[in-house]
């Protein structure tokens, strides 16, 4: 009997996987993106020392790119609208944490890695998975 999860976006255990992976990182990028698009950069600096090295522009900028990578995660999947935009969004957020990972280790903060890698993988898997193996079907 044929699989026909991939064509469907039926509920196997991959694509539940991969729907786990894509809130979780919709939540934390959610999250993050918010704040760094709302709080006050003086505010944001005693949260995240990085802000410090950056200008304000730069920091709004990747705040709206973490709230556009979150959104792109969820609702291109939710509603099969242009679905292929699902995978894309991991791409982008790959990219953010590929940017990030230097910029902590230039700054010795180190404890911060371990988050940017589990970030990075759990995007990797949803780029994976959402292009090779478990693509959303559009409408």
């Amino acid at each position: 009997m044929a699989d026909t999860s991939v064509s469907t976006g039926g509920l196997s255990k991959l694509n539940i996987a991969l729907w786990v992976a894509q809130v979780l990182l919709a939540i934390a990028y959610g999250l993050a993106g918010f704040a760094k698009t709302t709080t006050p950069i003086a505010e944001l600096v005693t949260q995240m020392g990085w802000v410090q090295d950056w200008s304000p522009t730069m920091v709004r900028f990747i705040g709206a790119a973490e709230l556009a990578g979150a959104a792109g995660l969820i609702l291109p999947a939710v509603t099969r609208i242009l679905p292929w935009l699902t995978p894309l969004a991991a791409l982008g957020l790959c990219v953010i944490q590929i940017v990030a990972m230097p910029v902590h280790i230039s700054r010795g903060e180190f404890g911060v890695l371990p988050i940017n890698l589990v970030l990075l993988t759990l995007a990797l898997f949803v780029i994976w998975g959402r292009w090779k193996k478990s693509p959303i079907a559009p409408r």
